[in-house]
């Protein structure tokens, strides 16, 4: 049997330790801003959203089945590191690696920067921890010619890929590609590919439909994210970002990469992922779109310093613990597991020692806040939500009754939402899927407005006061100071005024 062999054994074992390590880590701090939006998207399921495809929200509705739990939500992007590690273990084995390639792997892709990240919070990208190295064990195997039917399984994680994030399909692109620049383009003249694809586009069918139905608000979103959101960078300017996102270890892909090119056999799989960072570029992708690709490199650079140090016991030792050191230097800015105040010095500290500017690594044009920005986006949403059911509570009855809470952002909507307890609470917004969901049927007489666009919300309402303004430590700058007002007498039905409120960001 292939598991009785301790190398093959050793791959389950970093999974089950990658698994164990983000939950313990993970569930501190708070509740994400996305990960507030994705349960309550998933709480209302749909074959797919404005802003993203179905599986994160599915996924995080499902883990607060039992009520309100941190834990049992950040168990779900446990999962997938752990699934992902695994398939980088199996892609260094099929490289040719043993047990010192598949460790120095698995480390390095437990601890690069990005990668920690996506296992850290529910998102789209933490699917594509798994899916895509193992879309790219399954290819590469078919390439020996005796596993012509793994490309349904492609098919099959390309369809839960589109599922999760649309960036999977520049993935699939640049492989096919990969293999029409190589000798190996032999593989995909043949039946099971056209089934594969075939699989995929049955499984992402669906999705495409609702976007179809909705106009693609996807496209709009992405648009008006390039126009004024993100951070836009030309070709040098990105692929510095390649290696900020990659940190310390950024050097194991790098080998990985320059590993792949010079051998014929591997060479599809570097040239897929130039060809994915020139789509990225062309397309002004995020610079962490393609970094579930990482794992791929990672591995190929496992197996490449293992031939370097065969035999050289010292040197062996030395890579694995630089690998550890540099790893664990990087971990308390994308694992929450230091107490700010220690954080906010650390990072101060460490970004310091490097030379590197704090603005360098944003993605987004705004003020940067003094944790790193995911850290920022899990705190205050308890005091927020408390506040504006306190304002709620206050008002007489039956103007509580017709009551309902306009939030400027989906952030703020899902968390006065799901964290306003004991009861729930009427939320609206024309952020994204919010808006979609409509006025759901409050006619606005009276509205508790939440957020910096409250003054031009008060313009449609007779009367309107500041009931509150919100702020809490360690948030987003831009969340500090909100206004709550409490808006009485709309002049025109809500139904009538709602097109206007469409705010796809």
């Amino acid at each position: 049997m292939e598991e009785s062999r301790p190398e093959d054994r050793f791959r389950l074992f970093a999974a089950v330790c990658a698994f164990l390590l983000h939950l313990v880590g993970n569930p501190h701090y708070g509740f994400f801003r996305d990960e507030l939006y994705f349960i309550i998207c998933g709480q209302h399921p749909q074959w797919n959203y404005a802003d993203q495809p179905p599986v994160a929200p599915l996924l995080a509705a499902a883990s607060q089945a039992f009520g309100p739990s941190l834990v049992s939500l950040r168990a779900v992007p446990a999962v997938f590191a752990g699934a992902g590690v695994y398939a980088t273990c199996s892609l260094a084995i099929e490289l040719g690696g043993g047990f010192y390639a598949q460790m120095i792997s698995a480390l390095a892709v437990f601890f690069t920067p990005v990668l920690t990240d996506f296992g850290m919070k529910v998102s789209p990208d933490m699917v594509g921890l798994w899916v895509w190295p193992m879309m790219a064990l399954y290819v590469l195997r078919s390439t020996t010619g005796a596993w012509p039917r793994l490309w349904l399984a492609v098919g099959a994680l390309m369809g839960l890929g589109l599922q999760s994030k649309y960036s999977v399909l520049f993935f699939a692109t640049a492989l096919v590609l990969g293999l029409l620049l190589t000798s190996n383009r032999h593989i995909l003249f043949s039946p099971y590919f056209v089934m594969g694809c075939g699989i995929a586009a049955l499984i992402a069918l669906p999705a495409f439909l609702w976007q179809a139905h909705y106009g693609f608000p996807m496209l709009e979103v992405l648009h008006n994210t390039r126009s004024g959101k993100n951070v836009m960078f030309g070709p040098a300017g990105y692929l510095l970002q390649q290696v900020l996102i990659t940190g310390l270890l950024s050097w194991m892909w790098m080998i990985g990469l320059v590993w792949l090119l010079r051998r014929s056999t591997y060479r599809f799989l570097g040239f897929a992922f130039l060809i994915l960072i020139a789509i990225m570029i062309v397309l002004q992708g995020k610079s962490y779109y393609p970094a579930n690709a990482y794992p791929v490199l990672i591995a190929a650079g496992g197996v490449a310093v293992e031939h370097w140090v065969r035999g050289l016991r010292f040197a062996r030792l030395a890579v694995a613990g630089a690998v550890l050191a540099l790893g664990m230097a990087t971990v308390p800015l994308v694992m929450p597991v230091l107490p700010e105040e220690v954080l906010v010095r650390y990072q101060d500290g460490l970004f310091s020692a490097l030379h590197i500017p704090w603005e360098s690594v944003a993605s987004e044009h705004h003020f940067q806040p003094e944790l790193p920005s995911d850290f920022a986006d899990m705190h205050g949403w308890p005091e927020l939500a408390s506040a504006v059911a306190q304002v709620y509570q206050s008002l007489p009855s039956e103007e509580r009754a017709q009551a309902v809470i306009a939030a400027q952002n989906y952030g703020e909507a899902a968390a006065i939402e799901f964290l306003g307890r004991p009861s729930p609470l009427p939320v609206i917004s024309g952020h994204n899927q919010y808006f979609l969901w409509g006025p759901r049927g409050h006619s606005g007489n009276v509205l508790i407005c939440v957020g910096d666009n409250c003054p031009s919300v008060a313009q449609v309402f007779q009367t309107c006061s500041q009931a509150a303004t919100f702020s809490a430590p360690w948030i987003q700058p831009y969340e500090r100071g909100k206004p709550i007002l409490v808006c009485r007498g709309i002049k025109k039905p809500l139904a009538e005024l709602w097109p206007a409120a469409k705010f796809y960001l």
